[in-house]
């Protein structure tokens, strides 16, 4: 006769239901403290997994600390790069703003040399004839001047000889002026007046600005002469009779006479 298996609570455990009671009945003898010898042979018979159910942990945890070490050294390296990238921009405007100094104190320089020679060719004076020397003086007496005594002095000069303006200025008057023969007179930079008189020949015309050394015309016999030479006046207007001594007047502006 045969028998079947009758169903419900008579049936055997199965497999998993009795490794899970297995692992359950030693945690209850591992918490109270009694692990008897058969346990040890009971869990070595379980699959390697459920003893090593760690190790994938593991190995994860081991993938995300390398994970969070390359973050952070790569953290480490841009806030270094960064680090650098800021010194060097700091080091950059340092150099700009050194080099815009520079060039702001070398155009100072240069503008301060600059009226610095403006200032010295405005102030500076020469000869009228170059070379040449006083051959009558200031207030020399004689009949031969209507106001009795020489207005100005006379510089030694065979015709022809160029003639130049003793500083800056600008021709007030090229012309015939009587006595004075052909003459030039220039109001100077400086205010004052200077003449110059019995010229064979005039080269510059009124409202002319002439340098120092410029050429005004060559010198002559024209008007009340007795021979060839320059008469230089200094004055202070531009009519006679403001005249001041032409030799003081040039060595105060730097003349050697």
């Amino acid at each position: 006769m045969a028998f079947t298996r009758a169903p419900g609570k008579h049936r055997r455990p199965s497999r998993t239901q009795r490794g899970t009671a297995r692992a359950a009945g030693v945690a209850a003898l591992t918490t109270t403290g009694v692990v008897g010898s058969l346990a040890t042979p009971a869990l070595a018979a379980e699959p390697a997994a459920a003893q090593t159910g760690l190790t994938p942990v593991v190995t994860l945890g081991d993938a995300v600390a390398d994970r969070i070490d390359a973050q952070a050294a790569a953290q480490h390296e841009a806030a270094r790069e960064a680090a650098e990238a800021a010194a060097r921009k700091a080091a950059e405007e340092a150099a700009r703003e050194k080099a815009a100094k520079a060039a702001e104190e070398a155009r100072a320089e240069k503008e301060r040399a600059a009226r610095e020679a403006e200032r010295e060719r405005l102030n500076t004076f020469v000869s009228p004839i170059p070379g040449s020397y006083v051959s009558t003086g200031y207030k020399t007496g004689g009949a031969v001047w209507s106001s009795g005594s020489h207005t100005g002095v006379d510089f030694h000069a065979a015709s022809g000889t160029p003639v130049q303006s003793v500083g800056i200025g600008t021709v007030v008057e090229a012309g015939w002026g009587g006595s004075y023969g052909n003459q030039v007179v220039i109001r100077m930079n400086d205010g004052t007046y200077t003449q110059y008189g019995h010229l064979s020949s005039i080269a510059v015309s009124v409202g002319q600005q002439v340098a120092a050394g410029q050429q005004i015309g060559l010198s002559g016999a024209t008007g009340n002469v007795t021979g060839a030479h320059l008469h230089f006046e200094a004055r202070t207007g531009a009519d006679y009779g403001s005249d001041l001594d032409p030799v003081a007047y040039l060595r105060a502006h730097g003349v050697n006479l």
